[in-house]
């Protein structure tokens, strides 16, 4: 490589430079490049050569909106390192690749007003992406009505209200309900229901009204916990009812699960002998070793849906009705949870 060539940075590289490289046109480097046009194999393969020498990055985007299209898509997620956004993440990767969608991610961790996700989704239209799938809770539908002025928006995993977003979405209150008929037919009767504030995670709000709702329909005593985003938030509180007679923690996620399973043993509490404890997504590693209680949400199936309809958004003329796609995932009894003795 020359010292020329060593000292070009590759995303400063331009079609001009390929072609004046190999000595032909820069349409002909253009063609060349998107396997368009005949040529001389001799001149294909010096043409490729220098893109490869010099680290030529072809700009699709900048390629597609010149065509007067694009096929990439803002993707806004929730924390990663959480086990259920990051199996999500992939299986929303895999579903775009399969159909032929390119992917621009930003990933936000805790933002309990959401300001930093509509920064986000603002610097997403900037890169001028074609649509945005939304696969946080975290950010209202008044805060996302605004961009769907400007691009189709899917919400991947929470379900919305608003009529000109779309979803694919996890059927929360079944998942709820699931959880609580499970703790009813192990007989138990005073129940803690751990849960997030709403402006927290809605999804988890959802889950817990469920419970809260089953289990009082048929006559069991419901103590309502909604605190903070930490898994920790609201235990000291949930294992003090369970000393003054509950039987039963059921936590909206897994992470509080865990939480609580610490926290109980620390106290030299039996799980499920002293006290039954439940969650939810089922997506934890080492979740079947534990035995965790919990009902497994269908995240390939929602990220499948998610891609699918935003695709039909952005090929077909859009139709009169919002697409809404909600998926229920199974009950995983485990045993963290145990009939009353």
């Amino acid at each position: 490589m020359s010292g020329e060539d060593a000292g070009t940075p590759a995303l400063r590289v331009t079609i001009s430079d390929v072609a004046s490289a190999a000595g032909v046109s820069r349409a002909t480097a253009t063609r060349a490049l998107k396997g368009e046009g005949r040529f001389a194999s001799e001149t294909r393969d010096r043409i490729l050569e220098a893109a490869e020498r010099l680290g030529y990055v072809r700009n699709t985007m900048a390629a597609e909106l010149a065509a007067g299209r694009t096929g990439t898509v803002g993707l806004m997620l929730r924390d990663a390192s959480n086990p259920a956004y990051g199996l999500l993440f992939s299986r929303l990767q895999d579903e775009a690749h399969r159909r032929g969608l390119d992917l621009v991610t930003v990933t936000i961790g805790a933002d309990e007003q959401g300001a930093k996700q509509v920064n986000a989704l603002h610097r997403l239209l900037g890169m001028r992406v074609a649509g945005l799938i939304v696969a946080t809770g975290g950010i209202t539908a008044a805060q996302l009505e605004p961009f769907a002025d400007q691009v189709p928006i899917v919400r991947a995993g929470r379900v919305e209200e608003a009529g000109r977003i779309h979803s694919a979405h996890y059927d929360d209150p079944t998942h709820g309900r699931m959880l609580a008929e499970h703790v009813l037919a192990l007989d138990h009767r005073r129940v803690v229901v751990l849960t997030a504030a709403p402006e927290v995670s809605y999804p988890e709000h959802l889950r817990a009204m469920a419970m809260r709702d089953t289990l009082s329909a048929e006559g069991a005593t419901v103590t309502m916990i909604a605190d903070g985003p930490r898994p920790d938030d609201g235990v000291a509180e949930a294992l003090g009812a369970v000393r003054e007679g509950a039987t039963a923690v059921m936590c909206a996620s897994d992470y509080r699960q865990l939480a609580v399973m610490r926290a109980a043993r620390d106290a030299g509490l039996d799980v499920p002998g002293d006290v039954s404890i439940t969650g939810c997504d089922g997506i934890l590693p080492g979740a079947d070793l534990l035995g965790l209680t919990t009902v497994r949400i269908p995240v390939e199936q929602v990220a499948a849906a998610a891609v699918e309809t935003m695709q039909r958004l952005l090929t077909s003329a859009p139709g009169p009705d919002t697409i809404r796609k909600a998926f229920a995932g199974e009950l995983v009894p485990g045993t963290t949870a145990t009939a009353v003795s």
